[in-house]
């Protein structure tokens, strides 16, 4: 089993990390991910999140082993900056209109996208306007993942009158990770060098984050190491197994770790959580 996330080497933390990326505009979200996996030399490496390659901001990048822990991620919120570009004088009714777009959306993905056009609901949880000057309203959106940013500016210019596009967006926040603690490409490249070359290992391990903070926003549920050796060989979480939890519904998606906080796999959390006997977390993806 892993060693707990703050003991363990740089080797390790690489081979299941997560760098809170600043993407670049320019390159692709996954030509960003291959060359963080490139530089760490580890064999994989995948992005949390599509941004378009004109798009900056939060992009979270599991190395090695750690993406197998991606859908994670999915479950979680995320939170755009965008310039909403008018194509006539902002109407005096703007913040009204806008504010009616909070809520259930039907949206049909555009064009360019890498998924099937077909339409579905997003929730747009808050929808700010922070900023208006002449032709531009600077917007606040916190929605669900999955929602097009692009396709919201589109609507939001039909219901101005105006006609309206997304000029610069930027992601500043994915799940559990924002921007407060951002990394760029040249600082994960410099703490690599550092540590390769010196020794250091100060700058690297402040760079690159044990994968485990990647589920610091779902449910938990700590598993015995006896339990956590038998989900090793693809069994299923049992009840005798569970040492604590954090009183997730049922069906909610559940990140279970042995007491020293590593790990062990994402599940579905059942009735038979608090019980005796029985499957108590029905496996998804196992991470050891």
């Amino acid at each position: 089993m892993r060693a707990p996330p703050t003991d363990r080497s740089v080797e390790s933390l690489l081979e299941f990390g997560v760098v809170n990326l600043d993407k670049p505009p320019g390159p692709s979200a996954h030509e960003v991910s291959a060359w963080i996996r490139d530089f760490a030399g580890v064999e994989k490496a995948a992005h949390a999140g599509t941004l378009d390659p004109k798009v900056t901001g939060c992009l979270p990048v599991l190395t090695g082993t750690a993406p197998r822990l991606a859908p994670a991620l999915l479950e979680g919120s995320k939170e755009y900056v965008a310039v909403l570009e008018l194509h006539d004088d902002a109407p005096s009714d703007l913040r009204d209109v806008v504010s009616e777009f909070e809520g259930p959306l039907y949206q049909k993905p555009p064009r360019k996208s890498a998924v099937s056009r077909r339409l579905r609901v997003r929730e747009v949880y808050t929808l700010d306007v922070l900023e208006v000057r002449d032709r531009q309203a600077l917007l606040r959106i916190e929605c669900e993942s999955g929602t097009y940013v692009r396709k919201l500016c589109h609507d939001l210019g039909l219901a101005l009158g105006t006609g309206a596009h997304m000029g610069h967006l930027r992601r500043t926040t994915t799940g559990p990770f924002d921007d407060a603690d951002l990394v760029t490409m040249h600082e994960y490249v410099d703490a690599l060098a550092e540590w390769r070359e010196r020794g250091t290992e100060d700058w690297i391990r402040a760079v690159v984050q044990p994968a485990e903070n990647a589920l610091s926003h779902l449910p938990h549920v700590t598993i015995a190491p006896s339990a956590a050796r038998e989900v090793a060989n693809g069994a299923p979480v049992y009840a005798p197994g569970v040492i604590d939890h954090d009183d997730p519904t049922s069906g909610a998606l559940v990140a279970c770790t042995t007491p020293n906080g590593a790990a062990v796999c994402l599940g579905r959390a059942t009735d038979a959580l608090d019980a005796e006997s029985g499957e108590a977390v029905t496996l998804e993806r196992v991470l050891v």
